[in-house]
């Protein structure tokens, strides 16, 4: 499992010009999910990304002192296959990547 990790002021995800969801200030994580990711793995990812600390103090002397989860701030999970593909040659590789059907049953679980 590999994320990515955005303090964000605001985000949205937008098809066609229609908004599927948006949220005020908090992360944006773009997350993707391997054929060797268990449920673990997903816990732990979980557990880092609610208490990643990224936000400064309150006083704004200590610059990473917060997490989304002591804020009660927002996350903006998308899903981003391509942070499992691989490069050979000119042609990108998604070998790695969990089979859709898979995937689903994962996160719905």
């Amino acid at each position: 499992m590999r994320a990515v990790v955005q303090r964000v002021k605001q985000a949205s995800v937008s098809v066609n010009d229609s908004i599927i969801s948006q949220i005020g200030r908090g992360i944006l994580v773009l997350i993707g999910l391997s054929r060797r990711d268990t449920e673990n793995d997903m816990e732990y990812m979980v557990r880092k990304i609610l208490n990643i600390r990224l936000f400064p103090s309150q006083d704004g002397i200590r610059r990473w002192d917060k997490s989304v989860k002591d804020l009660n701030l927002e996350i903006l999970c998308v899903s981003q296959f391509t942070l499992y593909s691989e490069l050979k040659g000119n042609k990108l590789d998604f070998i790695m990547l969990w089979i859709r059907n898979y995937r689903k049953i994962f996160i719905h679980s």
